[in-house]
């Protein structure tokens, strides 16, 4: 593969965006940028390449994150599309890769109404064919998955909680100094707001870990919950109580397309607010870098579980004080992804699960240990991953405890900057190759295949016999 120091960066369509969003003529750029608008107009047309020159002053010029503006994709990415295309719909009209790169950097809003369009056509198909299985079936406009594409679009990162959350930690501590979180945050909702807490059998919550009695202004929690969940329910009740119009308009500002979509949004967002006051930006992000993203210590420090350390580290995107951009993805054992955030550009497959072949799904063998591994994905990106076992919150007698698994990961090149890989060589590491879903895998052989790829042939015959289940051709 060609060095990444060494491609000619041909964003154009990115130029030409930005330069629209400051309402600037190509002459008006090209005098801030001391070039001669010719040159703009070619760069803009991608006739010649992005020099680091003109990069060092777009940032300095226009206070331009160039971490944002290199070539990173929109919002819909490559691999997104990739996996749109590659949909039998498509089956005939093979899309090169080249044009798919040029339609997520050059044409993002292009994209991204395409990208929606399949979404809504795969939803409609799964529904169909859950009502011709199962008669009466209902259908599911997905609240979850809106939220979640919502949420990725802002990178999980959401500066405007995140200031609001310092600001309440540092008033709590000048209020009761020296106490744990919960002891301060329940003297602060008394104080303020006369809201009492009080943890109940589990017989008596039933179904509920934490609800709210605003006749009586009380909070219960469930026994079940654990320190650091409980916790974590005190300061999701804090945030509401202290900013509940702050988060009500921004939810009110994205627009969902329903009100469950729009509840569900709401209470994600306080999720993230009650993160914020948990684990407070600066403090934690210096706390982070200084123990080289030890989950561990930084659970310690700050109260909280190896879960809530691991979601805080994915929203770590303050300009001034960025973090190692990590994803996350939450699994059960049988494969159903609960969680899924990114604050980088991991290619998770949308529309599908993940590949068997990552330790994501082994950890449950090893019960809360972390298990390491490196992983390439098919466009060659190389990820630094770390996986283990967790609880999941308010279980009783029917689960067993480590039922859930967080996998955790960045880039390659940003590993050195973790714990986890002392001792690991970097530069020339064992690696493992993994795929998106199966149905859109071209990876082979796979003895782990599930399923054949939607757009190949099998080539299953009885006088031979492969490691994987469905041998496919090539083309």
């Amino acid at each position: 593969m060609e060095p990444t120091a060494d491609r000619k960066l041909f964003l154009g369509g990115r130029l030409k965006r930005l330069r629209r969003d400051l309402a600037l003529t190509q002459t008006a750029m090209a005098l801030d940028l001391g070039v001669s608008p010719s040159y703009l107009n070619h760069i803009e047309r991608n006739q010649r390449p992005v020099s680091a020159q003109l990069l060092l002053r777009l940032a300095d010029t226009y206070d331009v994150d160039l971490r944002t503006f290199g070539p990173s994709g929109g919002p819909a990415t490559e691999s997104e599309l990739a996996e749109a295309f590659a949909d039998p719909l498509f089956q005939g009209l093979p899309v090169p890769r080249h044009e798919i790169v040029q339609l997520a950097e050059d044409q993002p809003a292009a994209a991204d109404a395409l990208l929606r369009l399949y979404r809504a056509f795969s939803d409609r198909r799964a529904r169909d064919q859950a009502e011709a299985d199962i008669s009466g079936g209902a259908g599911d406009d997905s609240p979850a998955d809106w939220v979640r594409e919502y949420v990725q679009g802002r990178r999980n990162h959401f500066p405007e909680l995140d200031a609001l959350g310092e600001a309440l930690a540092e008033t709590l501590e000048a209020e009761t100094p020296g106490e744990s979180f919960e002891t301060r945050a329940r003297a602060r909702l008394l104080s303020r707001h006369g809201l009492t807490v009080r943890t109940l059998p589990a017989e008596v919550m039933v179904e509920w870990t934490r609800r709210y009695d605003p006749h009586r202004k009380r909070l219960l929690l469930s026994e079940t919950l654990g320190p650091s969940s409980r916790a974590f329910a005190v300061a999701f009740q804090l945030a509401l109580s202290e900013h509940d119009a702050e988060l009500t308009a921004l939810t009110d500002a994205a627009s969902a397309p329903d009100e469950p979509t729009r509840r569900l949004l709401k209470v994600s967002l306080t999720n993230t607010l009650a993160a914020a006051i948990l684990m407070p930006y600066a403090a934690f992000q210096r706390t982070a870098e200084e123990t080289d993203y030890d989950v561990a210590r930084l659970g310690a420090r700050f109260g909280v579980s190896f879960e809530q350390v691991a979601h805080r580290l994915t929203t770590l995107s303050r300009p001034t004080a960025r973090g190692v951009p990590f994803f996350l993805m939450r699994v059960d054992q049988a494969g159903n992804i609960s969680k899924r955030f990114a604050s980088g550009t991991f290619p998770f497959s949308r529309f599908g699960g993940a590949c068997p072949r990552w330790r994501l799904h082994s950890a449950f063998r090893t019960p809360g240990r972390v298990v390491t591994q490196i992983i390439e994905t098919p466009d060659g990106g190389r990820w630094f991953t770390l996986a283990r076992t967790v609880d999941r919150q308010g279980h009783d007698a029917f689960t067993e405890g480590h039922d859930l698994a967080i996998g955790l990961g960045c880039e390659l090149k940003h590993a050195h900057r973790l714990i986890y890989a002392r001792g690991l060589d970097l530069a020339t590491p064992a690696v493992t190759p993994i795929g998106p879903a199966c149905r859109l895998c071209h990876r082979h052989p796979c003895a782990e295949r599930a399923a054949p790829p939607v757009d190949r042939s099998l080539t299953v015959d009885d006088w031979s016999k492969s490691i994987s289940p469905y041998p496919f051709s090539a083309d």
